[in-house]
């Protein structure tokens, strides 16, 4: 979530649209337990699961100044099987922001069956795909099959790594004039071995490869709680 764009809403508006998002994220994974179309999955990891929380920093530098904000991400709901995940992620240290900025994201898991590495909206291009996943060397092995078809005839469901793009939706806790955007989205890569998280914010207003960095951390899994925020 970096430095912004012109928009206007209220918190409480804010907060009724994250509710029926959470509503939508809920009944979604309901509805698709127990759903298998035969296909092969990216490989179930205990560490990528609803409650898992994951701390660490996103770089947010430009030209003109050195800044990185901690940032924590919580995992509110997640299935494989149909390539979709959603969550919260707050930024703590925001210096135009009087309270921790949390947002409300949703996400699509890289399986080759419901989503490619090529994500066709969001104004990103194949090439700002691919000058994006190949910012992660777990990606280098991938990659001449992705310039082929976009990787739809790989096969990840043993790969060590998941990769994933993550669209933050709604501010949870303040107005669209809190001096942020969310207008951009992250390419992220997801170590099955040690749950560390790597991402990379593209958009075309923002500053290029801001560095999301993340390891996952041991807080409980019950509940929608977030920091002192509660999503209802």
């Amino acid at each position: 979530m970096p430095v912004r764009v012109t928009e206007s809403s209220t918190p409480s508006q804010v907060s009724v649209k994250v509710s029926i998002f959470l509503l939508f994220c809920s009944i979604y994974l309901f509805n698709s337990e127990g759903t298998n179309s035969g296909d092969t999955s990216p490989p179930a990891c205990t560490l990528l699961s609803v409650g898992q929380t994951f701390s660490g920093t996103q770089n947010v530098s430009s030209l003109q100044k050195e800044e990185a904000w901690r940032v924590n991400v919580r995992i509110q709901g997640c299935d494989l099987e149909h390539g979709y995940l959603c969550g919260t992620m707050e930024a703590l240290n925001v210096p135009m922001a009087d309270t921790p900025v949390v947002t409300f994201w949703e996400g699509e898991i890289v399986d080759t069956k419901n989503y490619t590495f090529y994500t066709g909206k969001w104004e990103a291009s194949p090439e700002d795909d691919k000058r994006h996943w190949t910012k992660f060397p777990s990606f280098s092995p991938l990659l001449s099959q992705v310039e082929v078809d976009g990787g739809k005839s790989l096969d990840l469901s043993n790969y060590p790594y998941i990769f994933m793009r993550w669209k933050e939706q709604y501010f949870v806790n303040v107005g669209t004039d809190c001096g942020l955007t969310i207008a951009g989205f992250y390419y992220v890569c997801f170590s099955c071995s040690d749950g560390s998280i790597s991402g990379f914010y593209y958009d075309p207003n923002s500053s290029p490869f801001q560095k999301l960095e993340l390891k996952s951390t041991n807080e409980g899994r019950s509940g929608y709680s977030f920091s002192s925020y509660e999503l209802q």
